[in-house]
């Protein structure tokens, strides 16, 4: 039968369904992978940083001692000895964070998935920040919340905009307090303070979303919220940006009375994160390799930025602004007002360049004359050729 003859069957979609959109991010991607185009657009992490090796020699071990276990079926709340180690690495500022605490997921997309799944009903006000991370947004939307932007500035959420107004009603409020996905921006201590006071008082959670910690280009971390209120903040974390996002391994931490409701909400889900994957991330873990392993990730990521920034300043036009991350893997960028960077995008895809446009990271009102760039997956050389194409594109609009 010829290809042409088949008919798509006309099911009748869900409401739900009907709503879906397709993420912008993965949209370019396809385009990316074109080896000609010079892509700042996916959030990838650099490949050069996968323990690829140690990760080889973690799965043999795996395989030749306990073949049966990493291969069966498994508890729903994740592989104990995993969630043993994350509690005890939690458990700092004189916080006691308990493994009875941790839920593995598969990926910390699927952490937020779960959250809109227990907490969040249609029409029920969700606080995020502006902007906000865009796979947050596409979780949280399969449950039709109303978005509440929760104003910001160069430092981050401010929490002084948490009004009794502002907040009235709403299921939880969504931040990302290190090197946020897309801005880069990093919320500073008194800030995080803030907001775990804040939490400790709030009739929802807060999520502090912190996939990004680690990659501090000097190596001194902020606190985090969680140990400043560790029974009112749900934190997430993941281990795709310090060992391999194939792996789709990552954790929610949060009072147990939130973590029983979760993991009802996971064993309808998917049963269990893989029981392979988790046995290696803590094989590869557990001796404390991330310790040496995670500055050479944030050397790498420094230089790069340091040619992502040194480009902009060669090649930008007047008019055109962005932010100095202190780590991450995020340059946001300011346009003049009368540019929509999704039609620079077009210009962009045709001189092999990409990047992600701004719009699509705001819940409500979107500005267009924004962009996203990571350079992690860049070379410094093309990191420069990229740029330089990309501002002469911006300077014929200006």
């Amino acid at each position: 039968m010829d290809q042409s003859d088949l008919k798509a069957p006309m099911w009748q979609l869900s409401e739900r369904a009907r709503k879906l959109t397709s993420s912008a991010i993965r949209e370019i991607l396809k385009v990316t992978e074109r080896p000609e185009v010079i892509s700042f657009a996916g959030g990838l992490p650099s490949p050069a940083t996968f323990p690829a090796e140690r990760m080889r020699a973690a799965a043999d071990r795996i395989l030749r001692d306990e073949p049966a276990a990493a291969l069966q079926y498994s508890a729903t709340e994740g592989f104990a000895p995993l969630r043993e180690w994350i509690a005890k690495r939690y458990s700092v500022n004189g916080a006691q964070i308990r493994a009875s605490q941790v839920l593995i997921t598969t990926g910390s997309q699927q952490a937020l998935d779960l959250l809109g799944k227990v907490l969040v009903c249609p029409d029920s006000p969700v606080l995020v920040e502006t902007p906000t991370y865009l796979g947050a947004l596409q979780s949280f939307s399969m449950y039709e919340p109303r978005y509440v932007q929760v104003p910001t500035d160069e430092h981050g959420l401010i929490p002084e905009a948490l009004t009794p107004e502002l907040t009235a009603g709403a299921r939880l409020l969504y931040a990302q307090p290190n090197f946020q996905n897309p801005t880069g921006r990093r919320l500073p201590i008194e800030r995080r303070r803030a907001l775990a006071q804040f939490a400790k008082t709030a009739p929802f959670p807060v999520i502090e979303d912190d996939p990004y910690g680690a990659l501090d280009y000097a190596g001194e971390p902020l606190p985090t919220m969680l140990s400043m209120a560790p029974d009112h903040i749900v934190h997430l974390g993941s281990f795709s940006k310090v060992l391999a996002p194939g792996l789709r391994v990552g954790y929610i931490i949060a009072p147990e009375e939130l973590i029983f409701k979760l993991v009802q909400a996971k064993q309808a889900t998917d049963l269990h994160t893989p029981s392979f994957t988790q046995r290696i991330v803590y094989e590869v873990i557990k001796d404390g390799f991330l310790d040496t392993h995670v500055p050479t990730i944030r050397e790498l990521y420094r230089n790069q930025c340091a040619a992502m920034l040194a480009a902009l300043e060669r090649y930008m036009p007047e008019g055109v602004s962005w932010n100095r991350p202190e780590g991450g893997m995020f340059v946001w960028v300011n346009l003049p007002a009368q540019i929509d960077s999704m039609k620079l995008l077009e210009e962009a895809v045709a001189q092999n360049v990409a990047f992600v446009p701004g719009g699509p990271f705001f819940a409500n009102e979107a500005q267009h004359n924004t962009l996203r760039l990571s350079f992690v997956t860049v070379p410094p050389a093309r990191i420069d050729e990229g740029v330089s194409r990309l501002a002469a594109l911006i300077r014929a609009k200006i």
